[in-house]
């Protein structure tokens, strides 16, 4: 490795790979293909028949058995029900990069993970998320007083339980609002969709899974992913009140979860989570 390389990145990391759909292939392939720093160390998949392709040394058959592997860094993007078995475990020997944030609104397993960062950094993709480090600070300073995450997808895009995929299946409009209210109770029923929301929650910590609010909408009218995030400061004498929004529209394939710009958001996460120390860390 070169100098450069040396300097840039300080020292290598030897990643393992949770899961590998559209998104574990991807951070696979741009790890293998290019010198950021970091080398694949394992990869698990539930369906082993996915990973034919890559050498038997690379493949994790049994993921209680991830610290054999020496990893730095374990990189979940499969299910919560990953985090949910594993987060602790993964935490007490390495770094652990949750790609399902949605699991934190559970109460109790969010309290678990933030006890178990004490020994290893949780990092958490910003993902979508725009301005999450402005927020995070406005949040640590108290000044943040309200944020809410609006997300607009087409309904082949949505992956949904309970009543709102009864919504979807029955919609007779072209948009049509599913959800407006604390992501807390959003996650459960949209795990797939509301990530960004998740995020939104971690990074505003003064606030939290049940003050940050989330709205959920289905539009068939999208050919991407829009996302509107409004966020309230303090007011002035007069009553009038710091105020920031944004909008991001993120082209997507027709029936995706993921935006196209996501892919690359994420694996720049990857390569910034290091060197934090214990804690919960956006990335």
């Amino acid at each position: 490795m070169s100098n450069h390389s040396i300097s840039k990145f300080q020292e290598r990391r030897k990643v393992g790979i949770v899961g590998f759909g559209h998104i574990g292939q991807y951070i696979y392939r741009e790890i293998k293909n290019n010198d950021y720093g970091l080398d694949v160390a394992f990869v698990w998949n539930r369906s082993v028949d996915k990973l034919s392709g890559l050498q038997e040394n690379e493949i994790l058959h049994d993921l209680n058995h991830f610290f054999e592997r020496n990893v730095d860094l374990i990189i979940e993007v499969a299910h919560i029900s990953i985090t949910e078995q594993f987060g602790a475990k993964f935490l007490s020997k390495c770094d652990f990069m949750v790609g399902s944030p949605t699991a934190l609104a559970n109460k109790d397993l969010e309290a678990q993970l933030y006890s178990a960062a004490n020994n290893n950094g949780l990092y958490v993709p910003a993902g979508a998320f725009w301005g999450a480090e402005d927020i995070q600070k406005m949040a640590s300073q108290g000044s943040l007083k309200a944020l809410k995450v609006t997300m607009k997808k087409h309904p082949s895009s949505l992956k949904l339980n309970g009543e709102l995929a009864e919504m979807v299946k029955n919609m007779s409009t072209e948009t049509l609002e599913l959800y407006d209210g604390p992501v807390r109770d959003l996650c459960p029923l949209a795990p797939y969709n509301v990530n960004t929301m998740a995020c939104a929650a971690i990074a505003a910590s003064n606030l939290g899974f049940d003050k940050v609010q989330g709205c959920l909408v289905a539009d068939k009218r999208l050919a991407c992913h829009i996302i509107e995030i409004d966020v309230v400061g303090p007011s002035n004498n007069n009553g009038d009140c710091f105020t920031v929004r944004t909008v991001r529209t993120n082209p997507s394939q027709t029936g995706a979860v993921t935006g196209n710009e996501t892919y690359a958001s994420f694996l720049q996460s990857i390569k910034r989570a290091r060197r934090k120390g214990p804690g919960v860390h956006l990335c």
